[in-house]
């Protein structure tokens, strides 16, 4: 058993359609990629969408995580578009289905994004989280640094503003 990642693989209608599924599952669960719960695949499939463009267009790239032949987690190197930041990348929508907490996908998927990185030449990896779920302590233990805080920049509910807290990790 275990997770077995692939970089770039075919975005058929059914790898978009497991994704969607992962997205909204992990919305819905309390995870931080875009949304906030309860939200439903019609929410979330035109976001998916332009994510689908970027990666099959380019410049993104899709690295998924498959256990037993199904979408297990993944996460999007997203390209800059500006040609003074092509030395780094931002790492967006990282999400491990929530079934499978616990394995340490989270852990092998940021690792495998880092060797992926690496591989491609990058200096640097950049992820931001929202505030106040603990996920800095996260990135923290991958090795990743608080680098900045946008105090209040991401408003979740009516009277509930979170921080947007910028990490970065050096490659070189």
């Amino acid at each position: 058993m275990g997770i077995e990642f692939v970089l770039d693989p075919e975005l058929t209608d059914g790898l978009r359609d497991e994704i969607v599924s992962l997205w909204t599952g992990v919305t819905n669960a309390g995870g931080a990629v875009g949304f906030v719960a309860p939200v439903t695949r019609d929410e979330v499939e035109p976001v998916a969408r332009a994510a689908f463009a970027a990666i099959g267009d380019g410049p993104d790239r899709l690295l998924a995580g498959y256990e037993d032949g199904r979408v297990v987690a993944m996460l999007i190197f997203v390209d800059n578009r500006f040609v003074l930041k092509d030395h780094w990348c931002t790492l967006k929508r990282v999400m491990v289905h929530p079934g499978c907490q616990g394995r340490g996908y989270g852990v092998a998927i940021m690792r495998e994004a880092e060797r992926v990185a690496r591989e491609i030449g990058w200096d640097a990896l950049h992820v931001t989280v929202r505030g106040g779920l603990g996920l800095e302590r996260f990135y923290n233990g991958l090795g990743y640094k608080e680098v900045g805080r946008l105090p209040g920049a991401l408003r979740v509910a009516p009277d509930d503003d979170r921080d947007e807290v910028l990490m970065w990790l050096p490659l070189r």
